[in-house]
């Protein structure tokens, strides 16, 4: 076998094992809310575990690089605000009403997000074939939602709007961190920006819920940790070593499987119901985006 196509091959399975294990972030989080903890808690403790992770990721990717100046600095405050605490604070909280699937639907969402957004701030241009791919991936998105509406009622609305939001918030962050990515490298602005966004999870627990609040079933630590480590940190690692190896265009189409991994994952572990519809909406999704990337390079 060339060196090439051992490339490829290794390129394709990092990509896909990162997909996969950021898209069982919602699993652990659903589990996790069995045990009666809040979402203030639960995201307190997933940051807990993940800081020393990406604070050795950001020394790592800091070493004999020139230190930030203020402004870069207060860049990376928003960012780890906007596109990590926030994003992450909304999904969890979303995640209370909604099941894993819907809310990997909404979170796949992103990049039409990042493309309006460049639309309405910036002037950039949509082409007929983004706008195809926009309207069936919303047309298959809103099938789920519906259908989730005729057995939870309002609280999937509440929940699918969180989560949207989350998806917005993240995809403000991947808008504006373009000029950063390319003064810091992407490692370190990642390192960084989560370091930020994780100390804010840790504070905002110690303003909004007395310590007593830090005592929960030792499953929730466990499955935080999990979180933590096979969710948050490593799937960066792993997507970014898969993009070196295949390029952004492939590994973002391999990330089409994140949704089916989590769609059968939630069948799986948490009991919840494959329907026609939920079919129905996820292949509508899945065609939408794949049309949506294969335009936009």
């Amino acid at each position: 076998m060339s060196t090439a196509s051992r490339s490829l091959g290794s390129g394709l399975l990092l990509a896909a094992a990162g997909s996969i294990a950021f898209s069982g972030k919602a699993i652990i989080i659903k589990l996790a809310y069995r045990y009666g903890v809040d979402a203030v808690t639960l995201i307190m403790y997933r940051m807990l575990f993940a800081l020393p992770l990406f604070a050795v990721m950001a020394w790592w990717a800091s070493r004999n690089k020139p230190q930030l100046t203020w402004r870069e600095r207060l860049h990376v405050l928003g960012l780890g605000f906007c596109g990590y605490y926030l994003a992450s604070f909304l999904d969890f909280a979303g995640l209370i009403y909604i099941s894993a699937s819907l809310e990997r639907l909404i979170i796949y969402l992103t990049p039409t997000l990042v493309l309006l957004l460049g639309r309405f701030l910036f002037g950039q241009t949509i082409s007929g074939n983004q706008m195809l791919g926009i309207a069936a991936s919303y047309c298959g998105m809103l099938l789920v939602v519906g259908q989730e509406l005729s057995f939870a009622g309002r609280d999937v609305a509440l929940g699918s709007l969180l989560v949207f939001c989350s998806a917005i918030s993240y995809a403000i962050y991947l808008t504006y961190s373009g000029e950063l990515v390319r003064r810091l490298g992407s490692l370190r602005l990642v390192g960084l920006a989560t370091s930020v966004a994780c100390l804010l999870c840790i504070v905002q627990f110690l303003f909004l819920r007395p310590l007593q609040a830090a005592q929960v079933a030792p499953e929730v630590l466990w499955l935080s940790l999990l979180n933590a480590t096979a969710c948050t940190a490593v799937p960066v690692l792993l997507v970014m070593m898969g993009i070196e190896r295949i390029g952004a265009r492939l590994a973002a189409q391999i990330g089409m499987v994140g949704p089916l991994s989590t769609i059968l994952l939630g069948v799986w572990l948490l009991d919840e119901p494959f329907t026609a519809w939920l079919a129905a909406g996820t292949a509508l999704v899945i065609i939408g985006i794949y049309i949506f990337s294969r335009t936009r390079s």
